[in-house]
Order: structure tokens, then sequence, then C-alpha cells
């Protein structure tokens, strides 16, 4: 990289750099070749290799989405009797609106003389003027009852919808927070988000798009068919079957449409899992002087988004666009044919006026179930999304007959532990990185690993985190394989200090309390002055109140570090993992932090990665790993007199040490 405008030599991306990026339009005629190579193949029902015919692939989607409609089905069953609930009131407003224009029909042959002899059925009433006073009121009073009953339909559906996307949600988060950490890592932080809101609401809004709707526009239809057919059949056979050709073409396009929503969902989780990451490294961001081109990126990845969006818009209106033709059509056909009965006297005017009017009714609940369709399929897509999810196996689900782990264990003991991370993308094993560690530690010791970057130190305490298992040998807690211990009660165990320290937004206290909500203030002061971070705490405007921000944004490394340090000391773990604590700290903050270990570690089985030396020397076991083995083991006074590899890091570091 050659110098640029900036001091530091760090090249901005000029305009002809930014031109070379891919642009919209380039994406989305890629998006639209993978589409219709798609659309080719599948017509074709080849597939190339080993890889499955079409006809197969169809075969597998339609065997997994009944499984996943059927675990909808039982999901949804708690929610039954309001769903049917829901769908009476439907059907009550559909025969009140199907009613009410039968009176109009009748009102409109009232009008003018021989009302009596065209009417017979309404002489009881009275006088014309009577009857149409009387047939009005009626009206009225059914048109208000609808409206109301249609409002009170709408609520419960409002409730409903909300009942069930917070029970989904709440679900498919607890999955989330349970899914291996190998899953979690190869999701983006966008993708998580989208599944946790859009695919949520998508799938819980199917009750709604899949069941209510169109079962209540069924409803409605049928009613609406049934008092069209009383009146004249030839009629409504022309109009429905104006109607049913066009929701025939409707229902073939939107199968086609359905996989270009779920590629624009997935390109959206991948836009948003890209703007977090931009804004959590945002100081890497601005070092570098990439503020355009992530803006770019973001710019030309909504615009791909967009030109689909506005691609398959397009397609729907000119769906659309049959409709608005077809509600005059109608309207004509009704006229002109009806208009033809009325002159051969087998029809009243009233009676056309009462088909025009429930023409109109015709329509809405046609087009409502074919716009269901459509949003179905928008639904389906989110809800394999989400199933997705739900059926992926917990992180390390408990073995039968798992007890609780020991409070206080006296041994930890590591039997010939072979480890080996899995590979991204499939269950193949990576170069094992940990190969036969066997090592015994004593309640209570401080263990410190050593060794260069990649050596297996990491692993080990993920190992005793329990953040994955070993792929060959045992871990023992007191004789028992740490794998038959309920994983809840052994988590409990652990209390973790990374080097890189998360905090969360919030104040110092609930930070400090976060492992134990339950803790008291003076606990908490407590946990902060035996961590040293109580005197800067201290001199805060709101002390313990204070909101540090996202991550800690508004306190420095050490003070962060300080609250990490408290945090786990309010948690009082029998087990403490310290990685790198006091890395890439001053030495006024180091001094600081080790006395605040020092009093950590008291009583507790302790495991140190550390690559300052002078920090672990007073450890009771110094581990040291190549290559994911042990090379050496002992005290600082026994490594030291062996003069090998540990000697060789002290020497090289330069560190002053005492004479054994």
């Amino acid at each position: 990289m050659h110098g640029g405008g900036r001091g530091g030599g760090v090249d901005l991306p000029d305009d002809h750099e930014l031109h070379r990026a891919p642009s919209s339009k380039r994406r989305f005629r890629a998006f639209l070749q993978h589409w219709r190579a798609g659309r080719i193949a599948e017509r074709a029902g080849d597939a190339p290799g080993d890889q499955p015919t079409a006809p197969q692939r169809r075969q597998a989607r339609s065997e997994e989405r009944r499984r996943h409609l059927a675990r909808y089905a039982r999901w949804l069953w708690p929610a039954r009797w309001r769903v049917l609930g829901v769908l009476a009131m439907a059907l009550v407003v559909a025969g009140l609106d199907a009613a009410w224009p039968v009176l109009i029909g009748w009102m409109i042959d009232l009008i003018g003389p021989g009302a009596g002899e065209r009417l017979p059925e309404l002489a009881p009433i009275g006088a014309p003027r009577n009857a149409l006073l009387v047939l009005g009121l009626i009206c009225l009073v059914l048109i208000v009852a609808g409206r109301l009953i249609g409002l009170s339909r709408g609520y419960l559906q409002a409730v409903l919808g909300a009942e069930l996307t917070q029970r989904l949600r709440r679900d498919l988060h607890d999955r989330l927070m349970h899914l291996p950490l190998p899953r979690l890592e190869g999701m983006k932080i966008g993708g998580i988000q989208s599944r946790l809101s859009g695919d949520v609401d998508g799938t819980a809004g199917l009750v709604q798009q899949a069941v209510i709707r169109p079962i209540s526009a069924l409803v409605r239809l049928l009613v609406v068919i049934g008092v069209l057919v009383a009146i004249n059949w030839q009629v409504t056979v022309l109009a429905l079957s104006l109607l049913l050709i066009c929701g025939l073409v409707y229902h073939r396009f939107v199968r086609r449409i359905r996989p270009v929503w779920r590629a624009m969902r997935k390109q959206r989780g991948e836009i948003d899992g890209r703007l977090n990451e931009v804004f959590g490294g945002i100081r890497v961001v601005r070092s570098f002087a990439r503020e355009r081109r992530e803006q770019l990126e973001y710019a030309v990845g909504h615009h791909t988004v967009m030109r689909e969006h506005v691609w398959t818009q397009f397609r729907m209106q000119l769906l659309l666009f049959s409709w608005e033709v077809l509600l005059p059509v109608v309207s004509l056909a009704i006229v002109v044919l009806g208009g033809w009965y009325v002159l051969e006297g087998e029809l009243r005017v009233g009676q056309i006026v009462t088909m025009q009017l429930l023409s109109a009714q015709v329509l809405n609940p046609v087009l409502m179930i074919v716009r269901s369709v459509t949003e179905t399929q928008r639904g389906l897509a989110s809800m394999d999304r989400v199933y997705e999810i739900l059926d992926e196996a917990p992180e390390m689900p408990d073995r039968p007959g798992a007890t609780a782990a020991p409070q206080r264990p006296q041994r930890i003991t590591f039997d010939h532990v072979s480890f080996a991370y899995p590979a991204a993308g499939d269950d193949l094993a990576r170069e094992p990185v940990l190969c036969d560690f066997t090592l015994a530690v004593p309640g209570g010791a401080t263990v410190a690993l050593v060794g260069p970057s990649g050596a297996g130190k990491t692993t080990v305490t993920n190992l005793v985190a329990r953040y994955y298992d070993p792929t060959a040998g045992a871990i023992r807690l007191d004789g028992t394989d740490i794998r038959d211990c309920q994983l809840r009660s052994y988590r409990g165990l652990i209390g973790l200090v990374q080097q890189e320290v998360f905090l969360f937004d919030g104040t110092i206290h609930e930070n400090i309390a976060y492992a134990r909500r339950d803790a008291t203030a003076a606990e908490v002061e407590a946990a902060a002055r035996s961590a040293n971070a109580w005197e800067f705490i201290a001199g805060l405007e709101h002390g313990l109140h204070t909101v540090i921000g996202e991550r800690g944004v508004r306190l420095s490394g050490g003070q962060r570090q300080r609250i990490a340090i408290a945090r786990a000391m309010v948690a009082d773990p029998a087990i403490l993992i310290l990685d790198e604590a006091t890395s890439n700290l001053d030495s006024d903050n180091e001094r600081l932090i080790q006395e605040s270990l020092d009093r950590l570690r008291l009583g507790r089985t302790t495991f140190v990665i550390a690559h300052r030396l002078h920090t672990i020397r007073n450890a009771d076991l110094i581990v040291v790993l190549e290559h994911g083995r042990i090379v050496e083991q002992g005290d600082h006074h026994q490594l030291m007199r062996a003069g090998g590899s540990y000697a060789e890091m002290v020497a090289g570091q330069s560190v002053e040490l005492s004479p054994a």
C-alpha cells in the first residue's frame, strides 16, 4: 500500500477504487441469473454428480414442511379456543354483511308502483312507506352490529397475535442461548436479530395469514355465493369463473416468488450483521480510514435488496392490476346479464342491485385469500428459518441420571484429554489442538498455563468451562466425569476474567451483580473494594449507579478489568479462570489488578493463562504447553532448575528472579 493523504501512510479509497466495487446492478443481475438457473434446473429435474435432483429436493422440502406445520399446529393447540372464537365471530360478521344487501334490494323494489305484487312477503309490514322505514332501520342495525363485532374480532386477533409472538420469541431466544458455541459463532449478530424479529413475526403471523384470514374469507365467500346462487345461478357462475382464473394464475406465480423473498431476508440479515460489526469496531474503521468503503458496501447491499424488492413488487403489481380490471368487468357482466333476465321477467331490479353489492363482497374475500397465499409463503419461509434453530440440539444436554456438581471440588483431573475444534460448515474435525493432556489439580491450587500462541492454553480453559467437551479422554471432578454433572450446576462453579473484558450497557452495580442478581449493595461494595475498584467508583458522580455505556466504553481498560474482577468475586466461584487478565495494562494498573487477583484466588481452584511470567511465579503448578502437549510441569523453582522451555521463556523476558 502506497502512502496516501494521511500521515500514517493509509490510503483513502479514491473514486476509481469505489467504482471498481461491485455495483448493485451487477449484483442484481447475478441474482437474476441465479434465480433463472434455479428455475431451469427445477424444470429439467437435473442435478450434477451425486446431488439430489429437483424432484428429490422438492420432496425433501415438502416432508420438512409437513413436519414444521405439524409442529406449528401442536404449538398453536393451546390457543385453539381463541382461534375458534375469532372464526365464529367472522362467521357472524359474514352473515350480517350478506343480509343487508338483500334488504337494500328489497328497498329498491319497494320504490314505484306494484311493490305489493313484486314483494308479497313484505305485505304484513304494511304500506310500502312503512316497509321502507322498517327495512332501513334493520339495515342500520345489521351494519352497526357487523362493524362492532368486527372491531371486537380485530382486537382479539391482535391480542392473540401478540401472545403467540411473545411465546415464540421467548422459545427461540431460549434455544439461541443454549446453542453450541460453534453454531452461534457461525451466525452473525444480524442473522440472530433477523430471526428474533422478522422471522418470529412472520411465523407467529401464520395463524393469521394461513388460518384465520383465509378461513374467515372462505366463510364469507361461501355465504355470499350462497345468496348469489339463490338469486340467479347463471350470473353467479359468470362472475366466479373470472375470479377463479385469476386466482389460479396468482397462486402459481407466488410459488415462484417465494424463494426470492427467502433470499432477500437472508441478504438483509447479512447486511444487518455487517452493520453491527462495523459500529462495534468503529475505532478500527476510522483508524484505517475505511468509512467511505463501509458506506459504499452498506449502500450497495441495500440498493441490491431494493432492486430485488422492486423487481418482485412489480410482478406482484402486474397481478394486482388484473384485480383492478376485474372489478368493473364483473360489475358490467352483472348489469348486462342481469339486465337481460330483468327484461325477461326472471329477475327484479332490486336483485340486480343486491348482486352488485354482493359482488364486491365476493372480490374482497377472494383477494384476501390470494394475498394470504402470498403472505403465507413469506410466513412459511420465516417458519423454516425459525424451526431450523428450534430443531437444533441444545448446547450440551444433560446425560440421563446426571447429578449436581460438588460445590467445592477437591480435585480436578484431566485424564488423557484430546480435543479438536469442529471444522466450520460440517462435522469433520480439524487437527487436534490438545493431545493426551493428563494433569491432576488439587482443590484450591493455582495452575498457570504457559507456552507460545497456539499451544492449547485457551483450549484447556474452554474445556474446563465446558464450552466444549473433549473429543477423547475425560475431565473428572472428584472422580466424576464432568459430562455426568448437570451443566447448569457445573457452570455455577465457574468464574471467568478475560483480557478482553465484556461489560453490559448499564450501571456499575448491575455489571458487578450480574452473576448474582440478589447481591446486596453491601456485597457489591465489598467486592469492589476487594477488586481495588472502589476508589475510582467513589469518585464518580453517581458512584455504583453510574451508567458505563455499551461494553463499558466510558471506563478505562484498567477500570473495566477491575469491574470484571469484582463481578467474579460476587459470583464466588469454586473454579476460577484468568485469561491474560493483566495483559496490556500499565504498571500501576497491573499492580492493583494483581493484588485483587491474589485476593480473588484465595480458596479457589484457579487456571491462569499469562504471557507475563513474573505474574505467575507464585503459582502452585506451572504447565508448559507446546503443540497441544505438556512438555514441562512443576512450580517456578523446579522449572528454573530444570533449565528447559520455561527457563528459556523467563530468560527471554529478562525477568529478575530471586535465587532458588
